[in-house]
């Protein structure tokens, strides 16, 4: 599974990991990704889709009138 959510495009970042020694290597900062089934209003249909948590509260705060958009316009690919 791709750590990519579908909507934000939000994916792993490169970091270091550093000891208490001031030690470098390197490491991944993954994205805390969810796989939701969220009900699109606009579709009068569950959309199950990957996405992040900020994305998913941000669904919850605006609606999911862009999600069906983006649906539409075959930007995100649903099951």
């Amino acid at each position: 599974m791709s750590r990519k959510c579908q909507i934000t495009g939000v994916g792993p970042k490169a970091g270091n990991s550093i000891s208490h020694a001031h030690n470098k290597t390197k490491r991944r900062f993954l994205p805390n990704i969810q796989k939701k089934k969220i009900w699109v209003q606009e579709l009068n249909r569950f959309v199950t889709i990957k996405l992040s948590t900020s994305a998913l509260k941000t669904i919850n705060k605006k609606g999911t009138i862009e999600l069906a958009k983006m649906i539409r316009e075959k930007k995100i690919k649903v099951n």
